[in-house]
């Protein structure tokens, strides 16, 4: 996957970033930096397919499924964790029991067992977040957007969800994440400042 001159203004508006060529691996973890209003949550959106840019364009080849984990975790609440990871495998076609042991596998893999039977609304800050990190691996994306998944968190909980970070390129999967945190930033393969894109300012006459 990747991006050829991408630019994107909003209406009446300058640029957010110009000319952005970037191109995105299996396997990689990429974090989008930059400070607030360059762009990122926009650009998440553009490679998603769900804007249009206003020039450029995005080459999504080999990329047929995306998922999106967003800033705040939501879940059902009296469901259970196991609950969550099984139904995109089912969805998938799984058989109820094979998806039961697949769900059990990829909460592990998240350090997330022991919460297993645990309703989503008892589930911890942290717990949530690397749940619905885990939810979206069992969709089987190809492409998962992350929206600043520990903007929400304290030190220590954030420390838990960017632990997993990695993880969740081990299936062959681009992860891309929007971040303000260092910490988030330092979890990443690879890292893209949207500073880098942006119109400089004129110079004063």
């Amino acid at each position: 996957m990747r991006t050829h001159g991408l630019t994107h203004a909003f209406p009446g508006s300058a640029p957010l970033f110009v000319e952005l060529d970037v191109e995105l691996h299996a396997g990689d973890v990429v974090g989008l930096v930059g400070p607030s209003g360059s762009g990122k949550s926009t650009l998440l959106s553009l490679l998603a397919g769900w804007l249009r840019p206003t020039a450029g364009r995005v080459e999504r080849q080999g990329v047929a499924h995306t998922g999106w984990v967003f800033q705040n975790p939501h879940g059902v609440p009296r469901r259970t964790a196991l609950d969550h990871v099984v139904l995109p495998l089912l969805a998938r076609g799984a058989r109820r029991r094979d998806a039961e042991g697949e769900a059990g596998r990829v909460l592990e893999r998240f350090g997330l067992a022991a919460v297993a039977d645990r309703p989503f609304r008892a589930l911890s800050g942290g717990e949530a977040q690397r749940l619905m990190l885990a939810r979206a691996v069992a969709t089987g994306s190809d492409l998962l957007l992350v929206d600043e998944p520990t903007a929400q968190l304290d030190l220590r909980t954030a420390a838990t969800v960017n632990d997993v970070l990695s993880a969740v390129a081990q299936d062959d999967a681009i992860v891309v994440v929007a971040t303000h945190d260092p910490r988030t930033r330092d979890a990443c393969t690879r890292v893209v400042d949207l500073a880098d894109f942006q119109t400089p300012a004129p110079e004063a006459p």
